[in-house]
């Protein structure tokens, strides 16, 4: 930063080159991304406050109704805990997050609500609203689990029990609710229980100075200060990141004030939850994947908001190890089922592969934010990956069913599921879909951002001067673009306009002339400056190459393999579009690889085809072994986006097919 842009940041605590994504009634969205809002509107938002009800989580918040008590058990112990009473695995369920699950349901309605009206559906939320504001407590207090299931024991272990998890979710809720409707009833609610965290929590002589074993409230709290204008939500979120990991460890402490040991603890390791150490001293991804990447995200936002170049170089060195040693070529992240996380470098197998949807979503966050610090496409092109790949693989195509666990490869048993036990995905996949707009672009003091492309009309404000800015497009099918640009009166601006990695080629025209498109760029993004007028186009063609890829040596479960890809989509092979056992198959590097456009399979996509080689079967019915290879046929490969695999008849499915 400049001295000048340094002074300011230290008057205001918000640097002046700071990037914040557009809310979403800012944002309208159709075109591919429309589409898959759309379902989430009709079907899914519904769907995710049935199955609520049906789980009964309704009963547990609303102070009129008897409390339903324990509905989902607690945990069995593994035989070391069985051994030792106190251990930590057998004391939780996920009854404990309800909370959360009902605020990310509201999130998903709210923004919902604003594409599709639902008078129905807003009824029932207002219902849920008017249950939590019931049930808050005199000081503020609000959790239905330590309220209904296990009162007295608030406060008191914040490692294992989702406390400020539930907060932080019910927070985004009100925020969504907000902005959407209008109504602030929830905010307000979710205001006085934030002002009494605050109270409790902290680092004055008198608070207990703890944060939540599963970050999330970090990011609430964000989006609560930005909504409301109150820095002191800005201020607890800034505690929670720096006082994670600090000596004497609080999770410790905590242990013992119950009278528990520290190291009975389920997971063993502080690494699981990110607390081994503090925040800017981590340079390895470890752990459960999600509470990681919510960490990373509360991290880059107070980094935005604080212009905190400490918390910038520990974000890219962690940004560096997820992406050249742990993540999966779809944006899923995550291997193992034991930890929901990390296991070590290179270790992603794929039939396998845990790959959370909740993970990739978190990833979606986490390159957003990073992206508040300026326009950089190592960041947005990782957002790109994970959205169109590893997280909306988690929803079906008419938003009614659901993945867990994302693996790469599928011998026909892994399907998708209407509910699920510890049902975060759902709700979590509906909310980041539903408000996709504010995905798609940032804002600065005289800047837009353009991070992701697609049909869409975004409307914003720079130097006091209302400015519509419209794209026309067929993306992710199709690179050409078209940006027209309606300011209500001539002004100057930045438009940063991301060319992607993967594009090959890319031209850039404003208002019908040619401009040289590498002169203009830096990061990965093509900076316009100029005094936009009402009816300037602007218009960037992106070439869309079917490309090879390749694994790192290192990942042996690749050795050997390649995947396909197209402009932003990891494709797949399913059974159905194939005539052979798809482990049988090999993609010769002679072949030459089709792009075909398909509008009525699977709601419209575009395919890959090629001639591949398939071992043959016959001549093996004496035994399991021989001295002879198997003899090799020409068959015909289709290959369909990953995201929408299993869709159709269950199957077979492999992203990583022989190299030949």
């Amino acid at each position: 930063m400049t001295a000048s842009q340094t002074a300011r940041t230290a008057r205001t605590g918000k640097p002046k080159l700071a990037f914040r994504p557009l809310p979403v009634p800012q944002v309208d969205v159709r075109g591919f991304w429309g589409d898959r809002a759309e379902a989430v509107a009709t079907r899914t938002a519904d769907i995710l406050y049935d199955r609520c009800v049906e789980a009964r989580m309704l009963e547990q918040i609303d102070p009129d109704r008897p409390s339903p008590g324990i509905v989902i058990p607690f945990h069995s112990p593994s035989p070391d805990e069985a051994a030792s009473p106190g251990f930590t695995g057998s004391t939780v369920t996920t009854q404990m997050f309800w909370d959360s699950d009902l605020g990310k349901t509201i999130e998903t309605a709210a923004y919902s609500l604003y594409r599709r009206k639902n008078p129905e559906l807003e009824n029932k939320i207002d219902a849920v609203i008017d249950m939590y504001g019931r049930l808050q407590q005199e000081d503020g207090y609000l959790s239905s689990w330590y309220q209904r299931i296990q009162p007295g024991k608030r406060w008191t272990n914040l490692r294992d029990c989702h406390e400020l998890y539930c907060a932080g979710h019910l927070i985004e809720g009100a925020v969504a609710y907000y902005q959407a409707t209008g109504k602030r009833k929830l905010l307000d609610i979710m205001c006085r229980y934030a002002d009494h965290i605050a109270s409790v929590l902290g680092p004055e002589p008198g608070k207990k100075k703890g944060y939540c074993g599963h970050e999330e409230i970090e990011l609430a709290l964000v989006k609560l200060a930005r909504v409301t204008g109150e820095q002191k939500y800005m201020v607890l979120a800034k505690y929670f990141i720096d006082q994670r990991g600090q000596q004497p460890h609080y999770f410790d402490e905590e242990a013992r004030a119950r009278g528990a040991d520290p190291k009975a603890y389920h997971f063993k390791t502080y690494e699981y939850s990110q607390s081994h150490i503090p925040v800017r001293e981590q340079d390895k991804v470890v752990g459960h994947a999600v509470r990681a990447m919510y960490l990373y995200s509360g991290m880059a936002d107070i980094a935005t908001e604080y212009g905190d170049d400490t918390l910038r170089v520990a974000l890219d060195r962690l940004w560096d190890d997820l992406t050249t040693k742990n993540l999966y070529i779809t944006g899923g992240l995550g291997p193992s089922a034991h930890n929901e996380g990390f296991t070590s470098d290179y270790d992603l197998p794929n039939e396998t592969a845990y790959a959370e949807t909740c993970a990739s979503v978190g990833l979606v966050f986490w390159a957003s934010r990073m992206l508040g610090m300026g326009p950089n496409a190592r960041y947005a092109d990782m957002m790109e990956r994970a959205l169109y790949n590893g997280s909306i693989s988690g929803l079906s195509l008419d938003g009614s069913l659901f993945f867990y666990e994302n693996p790469l490869e599928s011998r026909g048993k892994h399907n998708r599921w209407k509910w699920h036990r510890c049902p975060c995905c759902p709700p979590n996949v509906g909310r980041m879909v539903a408000s996709i707009g504010s995905y798609f672009y940032s804002l600065a003091d005289d800047a837009l951002a353009v991070h992701l492309y697609g049909d869409s009309t975004a409307r914003f404000d720079i130097s006091g001067v209302p400015v519509t800015l419209t794209q026309a497009s067929r993306y992710p099918w199709d690179g050409a673009l078209e940006i027209t640009v309606e300011p209500q009166a001539p002004v100057a601006f930045t438009l940063h306009l991301r060319v992607p990695g993967w594009s090959s080629g890319a031209r850039l025209e404003i208002n019908g002339e040619a401009v040289d498109l590498e002169e203009l760029t830096s990061d990965g993004y093509a900076a316009i400056r100029r005094n936009w007028t009402k009816g300037d186009r602007v218009r960037l063609d992106l070439e869309m190459p079917i490309e090879r890829l390749y694994a790192n040596p290192e990942v042996r479960q690749d050795a050997g393999r390649v995947a396909l890809s197209r402009g932003p989509l990891i494709y797949c092979v399913e059974a159905t579009d194939n005539d052979t056992s798809l482990h049988r198959l090999t993609l010769p590097r002679t072949a030459g690889i089709e792009a075909h456009d398909e509008p009525d399979l699977l709601g419209g996509v575009v395919t890959l085809s090629a001639t591949a080689q398939a071992d043959a079967g016959d001549g093996w019915r004496d035994g399991l072994y021989r001295s002879e290879p198997p003899a090799k046929v020409e068959t015909r490969l289709t290959a369909i986006p990953y995201f929408a695999w299993d869709n159709r008849e269950p199957g077979e499915m492999l992203v990583w097919l022989r190299d030949g």
